[in-house]
């Protein structure tokens, strides 16, 4: 029997899964097939962008395997540097090109991309594809007993386990080998899912995942293990909405209590399995935990910094800081309250690491359009932005998106406050921009700052750009069409809203463009052309003696 996996890419609120990532469905599914008796090289993987670079030859591997199944879903709007998830067209293209069973799933179940409130089952033209309404991996599962295919039709939905998907992660660890990225793959692990809060917020589709059911900590470092065994040295614990609440206990308030043993064994397993790891970073952290639990939550914030691998970011969900808003809605702290949390996660993390990023930073994320949202929200929301910065701490990422309303949240059928205010969330958005991520930007990566392991990943024109491999990485422009695929060393020397502008580090000077002389720190362009024209330099006595420049601004360069 052939199988097929085609990744039309995840993003959710708490799992992310397009490249460089590979979410956790891939890996599970590879998994429970190959426990159910499908061997390793009768298990395919097609990430939607080689199928859209050679068609024909992927048609050909979609006719030929006996089951397909598609992973896809954005229950959360993005915008990605040089991937595009799977769209209607492609997955209705797909269904009708297989000649075996196809079974779609993944968050599409609960909607698909722009078209919130839509999920993939409720769309025409499915065919006999079978569009799982609970766990994809479990129904592949059930539907391989016996060593063949049952019929979807007499099928039973259910949700995986703890105890399967500690199984499924592991021998499913292979998979990534046939990633399009590899070895520069970013493995997404999940430590729980499923939202611990008595009261959820309106509009997040964790909740349908039902109570947090936390996986052990053993199988996790085990999973890790794997994928270390199968090349994988780039890993996120980014799969919970909540890394802080992780095997925290529940003592009947709205929050559970953390639990810091706990993730500190976590961490602490993780690099013993692997010690050469190039990156650890995490994703979600509950600003509500830190704010109620400040004590638990910095000795969790100070294990992590000891463990990960800098460049990290606590992304934190905010949503407003309208009290009206966040009554309404059942958001999870007040403007104070977020405040303290990001003054706790720059306590531990604002140092800068090895990298050349600042070790830990906390990203906001604030979302627009629900109920009770008001003109007055819009101003409320950037001055509370403004007081962070100008009190001197450190934001990686702001992020400002207008809600999707999906079927079964409170959110859905209050559509109209979406677009009430459009006119006024464009203008505060170019404010934000503006007057606070550009500067914050500045303080966060200073001009002459180096960055180091930046991946070229696209050339567009005479420009390349390219990221360090992790969580929500700053992407980077050069000035220069380089060789993608490498990575590279740079030094800052310019900000944009969102991005930095750099050139390689360190610069050789006998070979430079003069484009990039001209924009070494401190070195211009009058000194830039002398430099150029007087080259080759045999040493840096030499270049001093010719040219007088400063041996501060040599520290960017070689010979």
């Amino acid at each position: 029997m052939k199988a097929l996996i085609i990744d039309g890419y995840v993003d959710e609120p708490a799992c992310f899964g397009v490249p460089p990532y590979i979410s956790p469905y891939i890996r599970y599914l590879a998994g429970a097939m190959r426990e159910q008796g499908i061997h390793t090289q009768d298990i395919f993987y097609s990430a939607i962008d080689s199928i859209r670079l050679n068609p024909k030859d992927h048609e050909m591997i979609i006719r030929e395997a006996d089951l397909v199944v598609v992973i896809a879903g954005m229950t959360v709007p993005g915008k990605y540097l040089r991937s595009t998830p799977l769209n209607l067209q492609e997955l209705h293209s797909i269904i009708r090109t297989a000649t075996g069973q196809v079974v779609i799933g993944g968050p599409i179940r609960l909607g698909f991309s722009s078209e919130g409130g839509k999920t993939a089952s409720g769309l025409s033209g499915l065919g006999n594809a079978h569009c799982c309404g609970v766990d994809v991996e479990a129904f592949v599962y059930d539907l391989l007993s016996d060593r063949k295919l049952a019929d979807t039709e007499n099928m039973v939905e259910r949700f995986r386990s703890v105890q399967e998907i500690g199984r499924w992660g592991k021998k499913g660890a292979f998979i990534i080998r046939q990633h399009p990225d590899y070895p520069n793959v970013m493995c997404e692990l999940e430590t729980y899912r499923g939202c611990g809060r008595k009261k959820h917020c309106s509009f997040c589709t964790e909740p349908f995942y039902g109570r947090p059911d936390h996986r052990p900590v053993d199988d996790v470092i085990s999973e890790v293990q794997a994928l270390h065994e199968e090349g994988a040295r780039y890993f996120r614990i980014g799969r919970q909405p909540d890394l802080l609440s992780y095997q925290a206990k529940d003592k009947g308030s709205d929050l559970p209590v953390p639990n810091p043993a706990a993730i500190e064994s976590l961490y602490r397993g993780i690099r013993s399995v692997a010690p050469d790891l190039q990156v650890l970073h995490m994703d979600n952290a509950n600003p509500g935990t830190i704010a109620v639990f400040p004590n638990e939550s910095r000795d969790i914030l100070n294990t992590i910094v000891k463990y990960h691998t800098s460049g990290d970011v606590a992304a934190m969900g905010m949503e407003s800081a309208d009290p009206e808003v966040i009554r309404r809605n059942g958001l999870k702290v007040l403007p104070d309250e977020m405040f303290s949390a990001i003054e706790l996660v720059n306590e531990v993390g604002a140092k800068r690491g090895a990298s050349g990023m600042p070790e830990l930073l906390p990203g906001l994320n604030f979302v627009h359009g629900l109920m009770g949202e008001t003109k007055e929200t819009f101003r409320l929301n950037y001055d509370f932005l403004k007081k962070v910065l100008d009190s001197g701490l450190l934001l990686r990422r702001i992020n400002i998106r207008q809600v999707m309303a999906f079927q079964g949240t409170p959110m859905f059928g209050n559509d109209a406050a979406v677009t009430k205010h459009k006119n006024e969330f464009l203008r505060y958005k170019e404010k934000v921009r503006t007057e606070v991520d550009l500067p914050m930007l500045r303080k966060v990566v200073p001009a002459g700052t180096i960055l180091r392991n930046v991946l070229l990943e696209v050339n567009d024109g005479n420009t390349t750009f390219g990221r360090q491999m992790g969580s929500y990485p700053l992407l980077i422009g050069l000035p220069s069409k380089l060789e993608i695929g490498g990575y590279l060393d740079v030094t800052a020397i310019n900000h944009g809203f969102r991005s930095i502008t750099a050139i390689p580090y360190p610069l050789n000077i006998n070979n430079a463009e003069l484009e990039f002389l001209q924009k070494v720190p401190g070195m211009g362009k009058v000194l830039a052309a002398k430099i150029f024209r007087e080259r080759p330099y045999k040493d840096t006595q030499e270049l001093i003696v010719k040219t007088g420049v400063n041996a501060d601004i040599l520290k960017y360069t070689k010979l």
